[in-house]
């Protein structure tokens, strides 16, 4: 819940439950397949396994 309260809903201006629930739900499916995991050398879930995740400065 942390997660998607600071990177969802703390930037988003909320203008009821329908817009609350769509929103998480957005944000459930790019949670899900589409962010970087450290546990996965900073690579998605959804990735190829031949894509080279790009270097932290």
């Amino acid at each position: 819940m942390r997660t998607a309260r600071a990177e969802c809903t703390d930037r988003i201006l909320i203008t009821g439950e329908r817009h609350l629930r769509a929103v998480l739900t957005t944000y459930a499916v790019h949670y899900n397949t589409g962010r970087a995991r450290r546990s996965l050398d900073l690579r998605a879930p959804d990735d190829h396994p031949s894509v080279t995740p790009c270097p932290l400065p």
